[in-house]
């Protein structure tokens, strides 16, 4: 016998959950242009970012902007900006090689911790092919409850490095 769970929403968690959907439908992704080239570079050399990047060093200015120019040219690479209404809340970014597509993220600092990430990332992933592979750091907590939370699975771990890999 099956027993029947109903769910009632309080009006504190409805509007949660509608403040959740009003968000979501709130974050765009536009392509980057070479207009962005500092706000990427200072989220890029952001001391967070940097500590959970594969590349820990920080950029230099003439260097960023070399590699965003070759960057934003390379058919190989897609460099896309979040945004929450106008403002730039992120970055995806997704690397082709072959038959690999490998996808990374930046929550800009001012943005963290609002659930904005899962939702750029989320929005990127729908204009992506599958399937995708990420390289997380297993300290960068948030980086991996992103992934699970958009629907990435472990495929691989080490102690440096974990790979996820998206195919829905």
């Amino acid at each position: 016998m099956r027993k029947k769970v109903f769910a009632i929403l309080s009006p504190e968690l409805t509007s949660i959950k509608d403040s959740f959907m009003e968000k979501e439908n709130n974050i765009i992704i536009r392509p980057a242009t070479i207009d962005d080239a500092r706000r990427l570079f200072e989220w890029r050399n952001d001391p967070e970012t940097r500590n959970q990047s594969i590349n820990t060093k920080e950029v230099v200015w003439d260097s960023h902007l070399e590699w965003l120019k070759n960057s934003l040219v390379n058919p190989n690479r897609r460099i896309m900006i979040a945004l929450e209404g106008d403002e730039p809340v992120g970055t995806v970014r997704l690397d082709i090689e072959g038959l690999r597509r490998e996808i990374s993220w930046t929550v800009a600092p001012f943005a963290r911790g609002r659930g904005l990430g899962a939702l750029m990332v989320k929005r990127a992933l729908e204009t992506f092919d599958k399937p995708i592979i990420a390289r997380i750091k297993p300290e960068n907590i948030a980086s991996v409850k992103l992934a699970l939370q958009v629907g990435f699975r472990k495929t691989d771990e080490n102690p440096e490095m974990t790979e996820w890999v998206y195919d829905l």
